[in-house]
C-alpha cells in the first residue's frame, strides 16, 4: 500500500520541518504549492531554492506538481472566506465550502492522480505540502482524502509541535 503524509510551512522551522519528514520516512515530497515561496523572514527556508537544497541534502526528491495547486481566484475566494470570518491565513482551521466545490470541480476532477500514485516511492512514503499549519485548512486535505478514497493511499498528517 502506497502512503503519503501531508505536512505545512507554518509552525516548523527549516530544522524541525525536515526532522518531521526524515521521521515520518518521507522519500519524497511533493510541493502542490502554485506559488513556491513563503513571505517574510521567518519561513524564508521554505521558498523553493533553498527548500530543494535542503531536501537534495537530506535525500529527499523535491517535485512540484503545479496542476494541483489553487489558482489565485481560488485562493482570493478563501480569503474573502477568511475575512467574513476575522481570520487570517495562519489561523484557519477549515476551508470555506465554496472554495472547496470550486478546487474540486476546476483542479481535482481534472487532475490525473493515478500517474501521482504510480510514481510515489516504493519505500518510505510522500508528502504533499503545502503553507497551511493544519491539514484540514489546505487543499492538501482535498488530494489527500481524494488519494485514500479512490486509489487506497495510506494517509498521515503531520504537524509541528504545539
Amino acid at each position: 500500500m502506497s502512503r503519503v503524509a501531508t505536512i505545512g510551512v507554518y509552525g516548523f522551522s527549516a530544522e524541525t520541518f525536515l526532522e518531521a519528514l526524515l521521521l515520518a520516512d518521507v522519500r519524497q515530497l511533493l510541493d502542490v504549492r502554485q506559488r513556491r515561496g513563503v513571505r517574510g523572514t521567518e519561513y524564508a527556508w521554505a521558498n523553493a531554492g533553498r527548500l530543494t537544497s535542503a531536501l537534495d541534502d537530506a535525500g529527499i526528491e523535491y517535485r512540484h506538481h503545479l496542476e494541483l495547486a489553487p489558482t489565485t481566484e481560488m485562493r482570493q475566494l478563501q480569503y474573502a472566506a477568511d475575512a467574513k470570518q476575522g481570520i487570517g491565513k495562519r489561523n484557519r482551521e477549515a476551508l470555506a465550502p465554496e472554495y472547496v466545490e470550486r478546487y474540486t470541480a476546476d483542479v481535482l476532477d481534472l487532475a490525473d492522480l493515478a500517474d501521482l500514485v504510480a510514481d510515489l516511492p516504493a519505500d518510505g512514503r510522500a508528502a504533499l505540502m503545502c503553507v497551511e499549519r493544519d491539514a484540514g485548512a489546505c487543499h492538501r486535505s482535498l488530494i489527500a482524502a481524494r488519494l485514500a478514497d479512490r486509489h487506497g493511499v495510506e494517509i498521515t498528517h503531520l504537524r509541528p509541535a504545539d
